[in-house]
């Protein structure tokens, strides 16, 4: 009985938090002028070297095995400091999202609810993956998810740029951001 309702007390908690994490409250004041300048510049092809299975293969043959956990940790906590680059990135853009949907023009509402979406996918990726480079930390042998994801970054990036097409079609993309 005790194990059980712990269990479930841990599973609220969770829920709780990542609920909490996946809206990020901080930035609902902001307007998006603002919010895009506390964009972070994300690096994907690093990211996705820093997690490349060959590329730890290869430093897994050539290291000797205490430099190899050595390197792979402090590999694994750049790793996650990108992703929580693309995280707080999702947050910023889901923002800009709810702002776009309020939008009188259709087409602007329908790309900011995209953006939402996507923005939302992402940050329960960047999660998952946090997760997993933290398990990877401890145990060397963990593979990470990176495909969805980079995927799931450059998609979101997509519609930020369509976004940004259509709010200031004379102007370009540039000015969303």
């Amino acid at each position: 009985m005790t194990v059980t309702l712990i269990i479930v007390l841990f599973g609220v908690v969770a829920l709780a938090a990542l609920s909490y994490f996946a809206k990020g409250h901080s930035l609902a004041r902001h307007t998006p002028a603002e919010l895009s300048k506390k964009l972070r510049v994300v690096d994907v092809d690093a990211f996705r070297n820093l997690v490349d299975p060959r590329e730890e293969d290869f430093l897994r043959r050539n290291l000797p095995p205490a430099e190899f956990r050595s390197v792979h940790r402090e590999r694994m906590r750049a790793a996650i400091d990108y992703i929580s680059g693309v995280s707080d990135n999702a947050n910023i853009l889901m923002r800009m999202g709810e702002a776009a949907r309020r939008s009188s023009d259709p087409s602007i509402a329908e790309t900011g609810e995209k953006l939402i979406n996507s923005a939302l996918r992402l940050r329960l990726y960047a999660f998952h993956a946090k997760t997993k480079l933290y398990i990877g930390i401890v145990l060397p042998s963990t593979t990470i998810p990176s495909r969805r994801l980079t995927d799931g970054y450059e998609s979101m990036t997509r519609i930020v740029v369509m976004l940004g097409c259509l709010r200031y079609p004379t102007e370009g993309a540039a000015a969303s951001l």
